[in-house]
C-alpha cells in the first residue's frame, strides 16, 4: 500500500472547504493508497470542524505537528524519523518549509515551490494555477500520474440532512441570502439583501437567511421587514447548528446570494447555485466552487467598496442561474 504524505501549513475556513474535494479526488484516483494529512504550522480543521467529511477520504490527520515553522530544522534529525512515505506532497509555497519537508524520507517530492524546482515531478506547462482548489488538484494529479477531478459532493451526516429537510420542506421555492462576512469590507449593504428578498416574495419565491453568530443581532431587522422570510438555523438548538447544516440546507435551495464569507462557501459546498459579491479581495483565487455561479465584482461599477454594486444587477445575477433550472420557479 502506497504511503502519501499531505503536507498543508494550517486550513482556513474557507480554504479547509474549498480542498475538501480535491481530497475525495485523490481518494478516487487512488483509492488503496493511505492518505496522511499533516498540518504543519497550525491547526487543521479537518481535525475538528470537517472532521466528519474528511475521515471518509483521509486514513490519517496529523494536527498542529510544529514542523516547517524554524530554520534549525534543516539540522538534526529529520521530520517524521523512523517513517518513509511513497510521496510527499507539499502544498504551500515557503522555500524554507519546502526545503524542511523535503527531509522527510521520500521517494517523489511533488512541490510548486521555486517554480517546481524542488520537485520530482513537473506540470508540462511549468506554472501553478491561481485558484486554491485548482492548484491542490495540479499537485494531487502529478503525484497520481493521472488528472485527478474533484469529487462532486462532500459527504455529511445523515442527520443534517434530514433537519434540513424539516426545516425546509418540499414545496416553495427557497432562495438563500448570506449577508455576513469576516471584515467590513466585505460586506454589501444589508438594505441591498433585503430589497432582493422583497422581490423575491414579489415573484412568489421565499427568501432564506443564513445568519452566523455575528449577525444574529440582524434578525429582528429582518424579520420587521420581511417577514415571511425563513431563518433556519435559528429554529434549532445551538448544538444542531454548523457547517454541516449549512450545507444541508444548500441543497434545499434553489439558488443563493453570498458575500466573500465561509457562509458563501458552505452554501458553494452544498450545491447551491451561487451569485458570490466580491469587493477588494480576489475573486480568481478565493471564489467558491458550485455547479453554477456567477460573480460579481465592485469593481466592475467602478470601486472596490462593495456599495457600488446596485440591487439590480445581484438580482438579475440570481435569476440568470434560475433560467436553466426550472426548480428555481415556484411550485
Amino acid at each position: 500500500m502506497k504511503r502519501i504524505l499531505i503536507y498543508s501549513n494550517g486550513d482556513t475556513f474557507g480554504d479547509a472547504l474549498l480542498k475538501l474535494p480535491a481530497i475525495g479526488g485523490l481518494r478516487q484516483a487512488l483509492p488503496d493508497a493511505r492518505l496522511i494529512w499533516l498540518a504543519g504550522r497550525g491547526p487543521t480543521l479537518y481535525a475538528s470542524t470537517f472532521a466528519y467529511s474528511a475521515n471518509r477520504w483521509l486514513d490519517e490527520v496529523i494536527d498542529r505537528a510544529g514542523i516547517g515553522e524554524r530554520w534549525s530544522e534543516l539540522l538534526g534529525a529529520r521530520p517524521l524519523e523512523g517513517q518513509e512515505f511513497d510521496i510527499v506532497i507539499d502544498t504551500q509555497q515557503y522555500l524554507r518549509t519546502t526545503l524542511i519537508l523535503r527531509r522527510v524520507r521520500h521517494r517523489v517530492f511533488v512541490s510548486a515551490a521555486a517554480g517546481f524546482r524542488l520537485s520530482d515531478r513537473r506540470p508540462s506547462e511549468g506554472r501553478c494555477p491561481w485558484h486554491v482548489q485548482d492548484r491542490l488538484l495540479q499537485l494531487f494529479s502529478l503525484a497520481a500520474g493521472r488528472e485527478v477531478v474533484p469529487a462532486s459532493r462532500i459527504p455529511i451526516p445523515e442527520g443534517a440532512s434530514g433537519l434540513a429537510m424539516e426545516l425546509l420542506p418540499p414545496g416553495p421555492a427557497y432562495i438563500g441570502l448570506a449577508p455576513g462576512a469576516g471584515g467590513r469590507e466585505k460586506i454589501w449593504p444589508l438594505e441591498g439583501f433585503l430589497e432582493v428578498g422583497r422581490r423575491l416574495l414579489d415573484s412568489g419565491r421565499v427568501p432564506v437567511f443564513f445568519l452566523g453568530p455575528d449577525e444574529h443581532a440582524l434578525l429582528s431587522t429582518i424579520r420587521e421587514s420581511l417577514p415571511q422570510a425563513r431563518f433556519p438555523e435559528w429554529e434549532v438548538g445551538k448544538a444542531q447548528r454548523g457547517p454541516y447544516l449549512v450545507m444541508a440546507l444548500a441543497a434545499r435551495l434553489q439558488a443563493a446570494v453570498a458575500n466573500d464569507s465561509g457562509t458563501g462557501h458552505m452554501l458553494a459546498a452544498g450545491g447551491a447555485p451561487l451569485v458570490s459579491l466580491f469587493g477588494p479581495s480576489d475573486p480568481g483565487k478565493f471564489a467558491p466552487r458550485t455547479r453554477r455561479s456567477r460573480i460579481l465584482r465592485a469593481a466592475d461599477f467602478g470601486s472596490s467598496r462593495m456599495d457600488a454594486i446596485p440591487p439590480e444587477a445581484v438580482f438579475e445575477a440570481l435569476e440568470s442561474l434560475c433560467e436553466p433550472d426550472s426548480r428555481c420557479a415556484s411550485s
